[in-house]
């Protein structure tokens, strides 16, 4: 992985901060991103230690704010003439209906739009770089969506587990699409699911425990590196194997209409 420049977002914690570490330990340039300043000089200091590699470079950008998404890829465009790998990890699981400054539900646009709306700003610089890859975190639990395309943002009732799952089935309606509309450019577009992590999202949303950082982040490193994977695209994993599509995602009529309701929403950002 020397000489790749892979970007991970939400890289100060659980496994996008593994996925990083990881990733730095393989000898790649990565640039790790989060919503909290002194968190995110902390973990970089960390990772370089752990790692040994100097070449970690860091992103600050509050997700809830589409503002901050266009201002950090501005950045990157402006800083890096490559990137090789976009890792979609950034994401919260919240039980209350919390409406961002984009009016927006939270699930919904920190987990989906704003990795829709970064993934697409930074489509150019990935094509320019082909062989490229993208890598996003999904959920099984997607498969529990009940879509309704008229309560995307809770407007008529909310729940916090469907909010999030459907969040998780925008990244996998993301992945397919994508995989589509990119066929033939040498960038690649796969999400996975990483099973559930002991992650403090995990123990504050669903009071569980899960598997280690290690084991959840396993899945992300293998689709970002392994030559394995270089010519696949457009599928959903489960662990490092691909995983059967449930039926709302394999549904190509909403995954279309998705894209382009997501579409409209970031436009005026574009």
């Amino acid at each position: 992985m020397k000489e790749k420049t892979i970007l991970v977002t939400g890289s100060t914690d659980g496994i996008g901060k593994q996925t990083a570490l990881e990733l730095a330990r393989m000898g790649a340039n990565v640039i790790i991103h989060g919503r909290d300043p002194q968190r995110l000089q902390a973990t970089r200091e960390e990772l370089i230690r752990i790692s040994g590699n100097n070449n970690i470079d860091s992103l600050l950008a509050d997700f809830s704010s589409l503002a901050q998404v266009i201002q950090m890829a501005d950045e990157i465009l402006a800083k890096y003439m490559q990137l090789d790998v976009l890792v979609n990890n950034a994401g919260v699981f919240l039980l209350d209906r919390k409406i961002t400054t984009d009016g927006l539900e939270m699930n919904f646009q920190v987990n989906h739009l704003a990795p829709f709306l970064l993934t697409n700003l930074l489509l150019p610089l990935l094509r320019k770089n082909s062989p490229a890859r993208i890598v996003s975190v999904s959920s099984a639990l997607h498969s529990k969506t009940i879509l309704d395309f008229e309560n995307l943002q809770g407007e008529k009732n909310f729940s916090g587990i469907q909010a999030y799952a459907l969040s998780k089935l925008g990244n996998i309606y993301m992945t397919l699409e994508l995989a589509e509309k990119v066929a033939g450019s040498g960038v690649t577009a796969n999400c996975l699911h990483p099973g559930g992590v002991d992650t403090k999202m995990l123990r504050t949303a669903m009071h569980m425990t899960g598997i280690s950082v290690e084991e959840g982040a396993a899945p992300s490193v293998y689709l970002a590196s392994s030559p394995d994977v270089a010519e696949i695209t457009g599928k959903y994993f489960y662990h490092k194997e691909v995983g059967r599509l449930s039926e709302i995602a394999s549904d190509t009529a909403a995954r279309k209409r998705f894209w382009k309701i997501s579409e409209t929403l970031i436009k005026d950002y574009l």
